[in-house]
């Protein structure tokens, strides 16, 4: 797979190469996009996922100051910790697709394995438990009762020929 990706990547470079001009990052339509790109143009010469990582180092620490500004109790409540977490989630997308960057990445997912660790690792879960032995022994019941019924009754039908007596 790094093979292709390197190919691909030498192909291109030749290709602006020949048509006389460089390759542009994919934000470069977008002010907003055009801004991040110029962050990684003037620290580490192109989008790459050190300039993403250096990015989200900002945000994240945002994201932990909206996290501490809560009780540590609040942060297992879904409405109070949703808007930031859709947002950071949200920030890492629109980031990413800035930077030609494929979303989600494994940075991404190291960093929201780490939000989960910090904050949601002591949150309750629903688990699924067993129904009480008397729904269940009702629900296996049921459908084994029905079964020499309806036997009967396809019997009945078919030996009486149009079904009446």
């Amino acid at each position: 797979m790094k093979g292709a990706v390197g190919f691909i990547g030498v192909f291109l470079s030749f290709l602006s190469e020949i048509s006389g001009h460089q390759l542009q990052f994919p934000c470069v339509d977008d002010p907003y996009c055009h801004s991040v790109c110029k962050i990684c143009e003037d620290h580490y010469g192109e989008p790459s996922m050190e300039c993403l990582s250096f990015l989200f180092d900002d945000y994240l620490n945002y994201f932990n100051k909206q996290m501490s500004s809560l009780n540590s109790t609040d942060w297992c409540v879904w409405d109070k910790v949703s808007s930031f977490y859709s947002n950071f989630s949200t920030y890492t997308e629109n980031i990413s697709d800035c930077l030609g960057i494929p979303w989600p990445n494994s940075l991404v997912e190291k960093l929201f394995v780490n939000i989960h660790a910090a904050y949601f690792k002591a949150c309750p879960t629903e688990e699924f438990s067993d129904p009480p032995p008397g729904i269940v022994f009702a629900l296996v019941i049921t459908p084994i009762c029905l079964i020499p019924v309806m036997v009967s009754l396809v019997v009945i039908k078919t030996k009486n020929g149009d079904g009446t007596s």
